[in-house]
């Protein structure tokens, strides 16, 4: 189903135009998850399964969707999560990301496996935030901490949940590695999506930029990999957070909690938001939704600390499902890279930011907010409710 023109009105078009315009083994990348994608499936299934029960007669004529985090006011409660590898789907796509979500003053993080540097980055769009990959060489993290604060960076994500990398079943099957090496059926694939072949022969394969500087000169795409996987490390502990904590000078948000008592140390820690998450279903396929454990990670740290939550978010009404559940600010991430794949670097994050400003705003029109803080607890109902919650 389509909207205005040949622009997708809502996500399961955009993905499904994107599946058509991607070689299957670059599309799996982005959509797939850990093993039997239960997670993947979970994460979207919990948020279905959140009621919002709307309130009548409130005169929300108007609305005001912008919010604070951090530091800064964003437009809506909305940025584009870290996504590694993003330029597999188009050449230029993490640079396309940070200047759309600038331009309409939503949050963008680039990703350590960006494909893009980070110091071009923050040249391009000034109030991105770094996420950070802890991996096995201390060195490589010091000095990526050293360049994100001298490019002036307000906000560090340490990435948590990343111990080892996930097992994708997707690229396994299709035998996907970097540097790309094709097989007669990978070859066959390429054929069928000749745009896509020419672009990545033109505007260069992806590569892991920010690990460039750690590698000789002229490093292969393979070593620039290898090094990357370097970066899945066990290493990540309270202390080695508690020194990250010590010396990097700006916003702290600590990404991949799940459980409320690590919530809890985090926020005793000293960062300043919490992300909760499970890697978009990627890493453990046995992990709880993101959104299940708002609530309870809601109660042990207090409406003090910011959350910030991703995965299965597909829309506007999402997003104020998340924001009634307890979260403050909500990240998406496969679904920038299939606006991208499905009407390139230019309009798809556009369009697609677009289309969730509107879902949003609708939401809280039908809904009866008028403003973000507005979206609280009271508009829940769950399956076997009889009402709302307090204040209904």
């Amino acid at each position: 189903m389509t909207g205005t023109g040949d622009i997708p009105c809502d996500f399961e078009a955009m993905r499904a135009l994107a599946r058509r315009r991607l070689p299957r083994f670059a599309f799996d990348f982005v959509d797939g998850g850990a093993l039997r994608e239960s997670a993947l499936a979970r994460n979207a299934a919990a948020l279905d399964a959140i009621r919002l029960v709307p309130r009548v007669l409130t005169g929300a004529t108007t609305r005001d969707l912008s919010t604070a985090l951090l530091g800064r006011r964003y437009a809506m409660p909305l940025g584009v999560a870290p996504i590694g590898m993003a330029n597999l789907v188009a050449p230029g796509t993490d640079l396309a990301l940070a200047r759309a979500a600038a331009t309409a003053g939503i949050g963008y993080a680039l990703s350590t496996a960006g494909t893009t540097a980070l110091e071009t980055i923050a040249e391009a769009a000034p109030e991105s935030w770094f996420q950070l990959y802890v991996g096995r060489d201390p060195g490589i993290t010091d000095d990526l901490l050293r360049r994100a604060a001298a490019a002036g960076y307000p906000v560090l994500v340490v990435t948590a949940d990343v111990p080892a990398p996930g097992k994708r079943l997707r690229d396994l099957r299709n035998r996907f590695t970097l540097p790309l090496r094709p097989g007669p059926g990978m070859a066959l694939d390429l054929l069928r999506h000749p745009r896509w072949a020419l672009a990545m022969a033109t505007g260069g394969a992806p590569r892991f930029a920010n690990l460039e500087a750690y590698s000789p000169p002229g490093s292969s795409t393979g070593s620039l990999a290898e090094l990357m996987a370097g970066q899945s490390s066990a290493r990540l502990d309270w202390e080695l957070l508690a020194r990250i904590r010590e010396r990097w000078p700006r916003k702290l948000v600590l990404k991949g909690v799940l459980h409320p008592d690590d919530a809890r140390r985090a926020a005793a820690l000293g960062v300043d938001a919490i992300g909760i998450s499970n890697h978009g279903g990627r890493q453990l396929d046995a992990a709880p939704a993101p959104v299940e454990m708002i609530a309870p990670i809601r109660a042990a740290v207090g409406g003090a600390v910011p959350l910030i939550v991703d995965g299965g978010v597909r829309g506007g009404e999402d997003i104020m499902r998340c924001l009634a559940s307890g979260a403050d600010f909500v990240l998406l991430g496969r679904a920038f890279l299939h606006a991208v794949a499905a009407l390139g670097g230019a309009r798809g994050p556009t369009a697609l930011i677009a289309l969730l400003h509107d879902e949003l705003d609708r939401a809280m029109t039908q809904s009866g907010c008028r403003r973000i803080t507005e979206i609280d607890g009271a508009l829940l109902h769950r399956p076997g409710d009889s009402c709302g919650g307090p204040g209904a």
